[in-house]
């Protein structure tokens, strides 16, 4: 049954990596129907990617979030059904790009870790697990792909779009709604694992690293928040913060695992 876990984790990573190569070539031909074919091939990875997520939560017995690998993997599906809600709800397709190059390099960085299925450690079994775990994967998607549309901002902006014109500014506020979403759903990570660790280890907070960084995530990203809705800050100065505010994000979720291990460090 592994051995048919692997070969769909392979496939769907293959054909990620096709839906990124035929969008450079849609970019350096710059011919659309080749850009079709790349959403369709992208669908069908994350079709794939799905059927992975679920195969495997039926094999376990409990939603694949327990581990760095497990974590990896739907932090990866996370930002790509996000990304697929932009285009098909908002007809947000400037993040194309940008968003498949994020969803294939964290799921890369799965395949680089252990896979095998492992039995929840005790203080994982809880009914916060699912909750918890959940809202940080929508959390630190959402985050990525506020970095994500950072990027195209100041790329558009090299390229002489005007700052005031419709273009930056649709890109400027969907940045800020993913940072919005984003912050909400850590919100509700810290809160809830504040309960959850008082259940499990007799205090709400410890101060352990990954709580530690989690709580320093989330002030950067309230800064963010208050610049904008009571300095008016916007455009440039924020698509920099978000980009830059991605590296947090990685370290929190990634950094902090090898760096600094603890009461979080789950392998």
């Amino acid at each position: 049954m592994l051995n048919i876990l692997d070969i769909i984790f392979n496939a769907g990573l293959i054909v990620y990596g096709v839906a990124i190569l035929l969008r450079l070539v849609s970019s350096m031909t710059k011919k659309d129907g080749i850009s079709q074919i790349s959403w369709g091939v992208y669908l069908l990875a994350t079709a794939i990617h799905l059927a992975y997520f679920i195969s495997r939560a039926m094999i376990s017995g409990r939603l694949p979030l327990s581990n760095q690998f497990e974590f990896a993997m739907s932090f990866s599906l996370g930002i790509s059904l996000i990304y697929i809600v932009l285009i098909l709800k908002f007809k947000a397709n400037w993040i194309a790009p940008y968003a498949t190059l994020a969803a294939f390099l964290m799921l890369c960085y799965a395949a680089s870790l252990p896979k095998e299925i492992r039995e929840l450690m005790p203080a994982l079994r809880s009914q916060w697990f699912a909750l918890h775990i959940g809202a940080a994967v929508i959390s630190y998607s959402s985050f990525v792909l506020s970095g994500c549309a950072g990027v195209k901002y100041l790329l558009d902006l090299k390229k002489g779009e005007p700052e005031d014109g419709v273009h930056l500014r649709q890109i400027d506020f969907f940045s800020y709604r993913l940072v919005a979403l984003g912050i909400l759903m850590l919100t509700v990570v810290i809160l809830s694992g504040a309960v959850w660790a008082e259940e499990a280890w007799s205090s709400f907070w410890s101060w352990d690293p990954k709580e530690l960084w989690s709580l320093i995530t989330w002030i950067i990203y309230a800064i963010y928040l208050h610049q904008r809705l009571r300095k008016n800050w916007q455009g440039k100065r924020m698509a920099i913060f978000s980009i830059v505010n991605v590296g947090v994000v990685l370290f929190t979720f990634i950094g902090v695992n090898v760096l600094l291990p603890g009461l979080h460090s789950y392998r």
